[in-house]
């Protein structure tokens, strides 16, 4: 395919653009590319992952996602492999896994915010996995239960109750056959 804006060369980058909700698809090639001023993976002035996380580690908690010199102690060290904090922040990595001892109290802000989350869930087949799919959604259905009593949402409460020994009825069928 050719770029969309000279013609000529062959287009080797592909954009999508999202404004208001509208989806528009650009192929260029680089020289034009860098004429309208896009940005280039793999060049200087390109994306780097190793700077969008470096950006997420200057994150500070505490702040209210503003940015602060004091979000991360500079001469925090992993004593097993020497790496500093600011050294993870630049490069983006750890150094060895007893970093995540090290830098523990420091990464569970960094984790909630680029995951949603602390705790790994993982990804289940769609196949092979319907059981442990039923298996997490009783645990979530169980969790949202325990806050509904604790709000003293009875009724509610009592619904999901019985969602949750209609999909353990389920998986007993299943076991079974």
């Amino acid at each position: 395919m050719l770029c969309q804006e000279c013609g000529k060369r062959p287009a080797t980058l592909h954009f999508t653009k999202i404004v208001n909700g509208e989806k528009t698809e650009f192929r260029f090639c680089e020289d034009c590319a860098r004429e309208k001023g896009e940005v280039i993976p793999g060049t200087s002035g390109g994306f780097s992952i190793h700077n969008l996380l470096s950006g997420f580690l200057d994150f500070n908690p505490n702040g209210l996602g503003q940015k602060s010199s004091q979000s991360h102690p500079q001469n925090l060290r992993c004593e097993a492999c020497g790496l500093t904090y600011a050294q993870f922040s630049k490069i983006g990595r750890f150094g060895c896994s007893s970093c995540y001892k090290y830098f523990n109290d420091h990464l569970d802000p960094l984790f909630k915010r680029v995951h949603g989350n602390t705790v790994h869930v993982g990804k289940i087949p769609k196949r092979a996995g319907k059981h442990i799919q039923t298996k997490r959604k009783i645990e979530d259905l169980r969790q949202t239960l325990q806050n509904r009593i604790q709000q003293e949402e009875f009724e509610e409460a009592a619904a999901i109750r019985d969602q949750i020994r209609e999909l353990e009825k389920n998986i007993s069928t299943e076991q079974e056959g």
